[in-house]
C-alpha cells in the first residue's frame, strides 16, 4: 500500500472504508513496546528501499525512533536479524549474504 510520502511498503495499512480515516504501521506497531507512528515518519523511512533491494524471507527488521540531534525530528531507523544464519545483519539492502547466491555473470566477473 502506498505510504503518506507516495511509497510502495507492506507494512503501511490505511483503511478508508466507509468513511474510515485509520492509518498505521505495523512495522512500528509489532515493536515491544509498540511505537507511536507518525504520518511523517514515512518520508524518511529507510524500510520501503530495503524492501525493494531485498526480499529474503529470513531476514526480520526491527524497528527503532531515534532523534540525531535534540531538536532534529525522530526519524525510524531499522537493525535487521537473519533467522536462517542466526546473525545480526550489517547491510540490510543486500542481506547477510548466505541467503542468496550472487548468480555465475557476476562471480565470473570477479575471478
Amino acid at each position: 500500500m502506498r505510504t503518506p510520502a507516495g511509497i510502495e511498503c507492506r507494512y503501511f495499512f490505511g483503511d478508508y472504508h466507509r468513511g474510515k480515516n485509520r492509518e498505521e504501521c505495523r512495522l512500528l506497531d509489532s515493536a515491544n513496546p509498540p511505537l507511536v507512528w507518525q504520518s511523517k515518519l514515512c518520508v524518511s523511512c529507510p524500510v520501503p528501499e530495503i524492501l525493494r533491494a531485498n526480499t529474503c524471507e529470513h531476514m526480520h527488521l526491527k524497528p527503532e525512533l531515534k532523534r540525531l540531534f535534540p531538536f532534529f525530528p525522530q526519524q525510524v531507523q531499522v537493525k535487521a536479524y537473519c533467522t536462517k544464519t542466526h546473525q545480526d545483519v550489517r547491510e540490510p539492502q543486500l542481506g547477510c549474504g548466505e541467503c542468496h547466491d550472487l548468480p555465475e555473470i557476476f562471480i565470473e566477473g570477479l575471478s
